[in-house]
């Protein structure tokens, strides 16, 4: 009965992930997103014509940050989608998410200079984190690039059969993780809705994240107990824990903690890949 109804799950999922790349989904998202910026756009204009509505004091710029926001939410679901076919690609797919929200929260601050600018040094002073977070988007951005290069995707299991069994388990894994988003989702509106505030979950989501990774690591033993396989997936999984901090962090630390993350699993994959090279040239030479 238990085994049934995981099984069900299982094919609910892989519906679902048939789907998720298809040209009707990514449309539909599109769709949405430009939806909710023109929505933005005319919320700014509003408050801008000094006409009463039921966010009043939000600027044209909030246009951006409501497009950014809406476009994240899929992003996130997109990563849920890639856990079970990719640790590496999941992982990658966190520094996106990261790259985006540091762009987000840029345009959110520039929203706050749309009138007349005092060239001063105050004003130089809160520029910074702006600058910060562009910067370090971009940083992100170049990190997750080389990252996405260098993975090289070799199967730990040693049979269909082991394969098949470890892809359910995270299939399951990322079905739960989808339940929960939507839920801290649909919690976020509802709090928002009585305190007139809206606060994202995202670092709680995160955190459920390192949880999700470890527990796969753990799982991975079964599998295999190398060295070289347990470390890479340890590193990914201390990554997610320094960009869960890079949320909460403040102006500069923020970038700082992605960046060392960035580099510590592009470093990590760069010195696996050398070692799987020495490997296998040493196994030639024995042949």
């Amino acid at each position: 009965m238990i085994k049934k109804f995981f099984q069900w799950q299982i094919r609910i999922f892989d519906q679902l992930d048939e789907h998720w790349e298809s040209p009707r989904v990514s449309k539909m998202i599109s769709n949405l997103v430009v939806a909710f910026f023109v929505g933005g756009l005319i919320i700014g204009l509003l408050n801008y014509l000094d006409i009463p509505n039921p966010l009043a004091g939000v600027s044209a710029f909030f246009a951006i940050e409501l497009a950014f926001t809406v476009l994240l939410i899929f992003e996130i679901l997109g990563l849920i989608f890639l856990i079970p076919h990719s640790v590496a690609d999941s992982v990658g797919k966190q520094f996106e998410i990261i790259s985006l929200l540091l762009l987000r929260d840029a345009f959110k601050e520039f929203g706050h200079y749309l009138g007349e600018i005092h060239w001063d040094v105050d004003f130089l002073w809160e520029l910074g984190p702006i600058v910060s977070d562009a910067f370090g988007a971009i940083l992100i951005f170049l990190i997750t690039g080389l990252f996405y290069r260098a993975q090289r995707h070799i199967q730990i299991t040693g049979n269909y059969e082991e394969q098949s069994g470890f892809s359910k388990i995270k299939k399951l894994i990322s079905t739960y993780l989808a339940l929960t988003f939507l839920g801290l989702g649909i919690y976020d509106l509802f709090t928002a809705y009585q305190n007139n505030h809206f606060n994202y979950s995202l670092e709680l989501f995160y955190t459920l994240l390192i949880f999700a990774d470890v527990f796969i690591l753990l799982f991975s033993l079964r599998y295999t107990t190398k060295y070289l396989n347990l470390f890479r997936y340890s590193s990914f999984a201390l990554a997610t824990i320094f960009l869960r901090l890079t949320l909460s962090a403040p102006a500069y630390f923020n970038v700082l903690l992605a960046v060392i993350a960035g580099l510590m699993v592009l470093g990590v994959t760069f010195i696996y890949n050398g070692m799987l090279d020495k490997r296998k040239g040493e196994i030639k030479e024995q042949i």
